[in-house]
This record gives C-alpha cells, structure tokens and sequence, in this order.
C-alpha cells in the first residue's frame, strides 16, 4: 500500500465530510502538460542568465524555477501531478536535478508530516514551532533533518533512492568546484540558497500558531498573492484533500468558504490567530 493513500485516508479521518471535493482531482490533458513543464522555463532562462553574467536577472529567475519545481514535487508526493504512479519516481529524480535535494527524502517526510500534522514525531511540521527568526535563519539545519529523517525511518525502496539522489548532487557539487563554469557554480548556490528557506516559506508559514487539535494549517485569500506562489498557500485546503491537484486548489478553497468556513479562519498574511481560537472555532462550528 502506498504512503500517498495512506495519507488521504489519514486526512479523511478529520476533514469535512459535506464538502465535494472529488471532482476536482481529475486533470485534462492540457493540465497535465502544463504540470510537467511548469518549471523548465524558469530553469533556462536563469541559466542562460547567469552564462551571460546577468545575476542580478537569474536570482529572480532561479526564485521563480524553485517555487515552480516546488509545486511540482508536492504534488508528485501525493501522486497529483497528473501521471501515472510508475512515472512518478522519473519526475521526482529530474526535480532533484534541478533543485539539488533528495525528493524522495522529502517525499517520505512530507508524508509523515501528513498522517499526523503537527503531532508526535511529525519532523516537517514541528519546524512551525519555531520562532518565525529562527525558522528562517536555521533553515539548513531543516533540510538536513528532514533527509536524516528518510535515511533512518524511510523504507529500504526510500533510502536507496535517497542515496542514489545524493550522490548525483553531490557530483553536481564536485562538479560545480572542478569546472570553471560560473553559471554551473552560482545555480548550485542559488539551489543550496533555496533549499535554505523551505522550513519558513513552506512550513513555518502555513502552519505556525495552528495545533494537532485545532485548525493544523493557514490558507491565503489574496489572488495576487496565490498566483505569485502558485497556489501553494491554500495549505489547509491542501491538507484537509491531499488528492487534489494544486490546479483545482483556487475551486476547493471556494467550497471551503462556503461550507466549512471555520478551517479557513487562519491566514498566512493578514491578522494572525491564536491555536486556542482557531480550535475554539472549529468545535464551534
């Protein structure tokens, strides 16, 4: 049985039942292309940027690939991306090209993160309990813990694609040192620079002041916020139906608001409810 349906079936158990979210999982042709090739446009043109020496025109471009190839993976954890589960493992070793982690480490964390949010054991989701500083400035800490964590607990499949994933980025490292290659150098610092900031923009800033017991995860109402992040904060959304593709989240967070309205109480940017509020709330409800 995979991690992923274990994961909706975990998510099942506390999300609301009268809201209709599964014709949204489905994608059309169209949709699946655009998911695949989401990122490959950032990728080159910050390349190509940086071969012309244009840094100050590939950092923004860098930005824009890591968040694109961001979405990518996340949905490829939860088998959302919109190919078949036998691809899914090609997907996730080209996104570990580019963004220089282990996906499947991430994948394997992340799930967990997913069958108990913010509770015991739960490695990706305890970084929310940092104070927003140190989220934020202990960044790579985080990512060495969320890969030490698929080493030691990963099944043997995991931890051989583990190991696979970090040889090849250690070769690009290496070769990023023997080459005289700047723009091979500055995507490696680029990527070693964004890994750094996933525990505060993918964690810590969806999930903190949330608990196990309450509302686990934020959302965002802001259009141009949503689309500048690639629907990346419709987190409780996200959560509560895991199968649904991060297309569809813009739909499902509608359905939300008007069914459930108190497990969108808490927002990413804006005025910042308390765990105590938020579980209030729900129980309310």
């Amino acid at each position: 049985m995979s991690l992923s349906i274990d994961t909706s079936r975990a998510a099942a158990s506390a999300r609301p039942t009268h809201v209709r979210w599964d014709d949204l999982v489905a994608l059309r042709p169209r949709q699946v292309a655009l998911n695949l090739g989401l990122s490959a446009p950032w990728l080159a043109g910050s390349l190509w940027a940086a071969q012309q020496d244009l840094y100050w025109l590939a950092m923004p471009l860098s930005a824009a690939f890591f968040l694109t190839a961001l979405r990518q993976a996340h949905d490829s954890y939860h088998a959302s991306i919109g190919v078949p589960r036998r691809w899914l493992d090609a997907v996730l070793l080209m996104l570990t090209l580019g963004m220089l982690c282990s996906t499947h480490a991430i994948r394997h964390t992340h799930l967990a993160h997913h069958r108990n949010p913010l509770g015991e054991g739960d490695e990706e989701g305890g970084w929310a309990r940092q104070a927003g500083w140190r989220a934020l400035l202990l960044g790579p800490l985080f990512s060495l813990r969320t890969h030490a964590q698929a080493l030691r607990d990963g099944s043997p499949r995991t931890r051989r694609w583990v190991w696979a994933e970090l040889s090849l980025i250690a070769a690009a490292w290496l070769a990023a040192i023997a080459a005289e290659q700047a723009w091979l150098r500055y995507h490696v610092v680029a990527m070693m620079g964004s890994n750094a900031l996933v525990g505060f923009f993918a964690v810590w800033s969806v999930h903190h002041g949330c608990d196990a017991k309450g509302v686990f995860a934020r959302t965002e109402r802001r259009a141009w916020v949503n689309r500048l992040t690639v629907n990346l904060l419709y987190h409780v959304e996200h959560h509560l139906y895991p199968a649904v593709p991060a297309n569809h989240l813009p739909m499902l967070a509608s359905r939300l608001d008007a069914a459930a309205p108190e497990w969108t109480l808490a927002r990413v940017l804006g005025p910042q409810k308390t765990s105590a509020s938020l579980r209030q709330a729900r129980h309310a409800a």
